[in-house]
């Protein structure tokens, strides 16, 4: 069923959009910029250059496997006491102020990942080192 839906869905949702890019062009750019006019198909042509160009055929989703991974490996580390701490601040995080945000976070160091850690010194900084 899932993949019938998408033989019919992805080639309609491709030429929705190319025909949307071909109005949006032809109504810019040779007003515009003295462009020539384009068909439907040059258009089509046109959105797969630029996913070549600039996004690709790879899937987006590495990165969200990635950081969802490192929320996991983050969350096994916590004890019982950190992950209730972390929940119940979760459910304040909307009403509170960027100083209280930053207090929050600071919590939080040591429990591993440092996803959440804000860094004690700005960038480029060094210790100072005793004599």
């Amino acid at each position: 069923m899932k993949v019938a839906a998408a033989l019919v869905l992805i080639p309609a949702f491709v030429a929705a959009v190319s025909f949307v890019v071909m109005l949006l062009w032809n109504a810019l750019v040779p007003s515009l910029f003295a462009g020539p006019v384009l068909g439907f198909w040059q258009a089509v042509g046109l959105l797969v250059l630029c996913r070549i160009l600039f996004g690709g055929f790879k899937g987006h989703g590495r990165h969200g496997r990635w950081r969802h991974r490192a929320w996991r490996t983050r969350w096994h580390r916590m004890t019982p006491e950190e992950r209730d701490r972390f929940r119940d601040g979760i459910q304040k995080w909307r009403h509170m102020s960027h100083e209280e945000r930053r207090e929050f976070r600071r919590g939080f160091r040591g429990c591993g990942g440092g996803m959440m850690n804000e860094p004690d010194e700005p960038k480029g900084a060094t210790p100072a080192k005793g004599i």
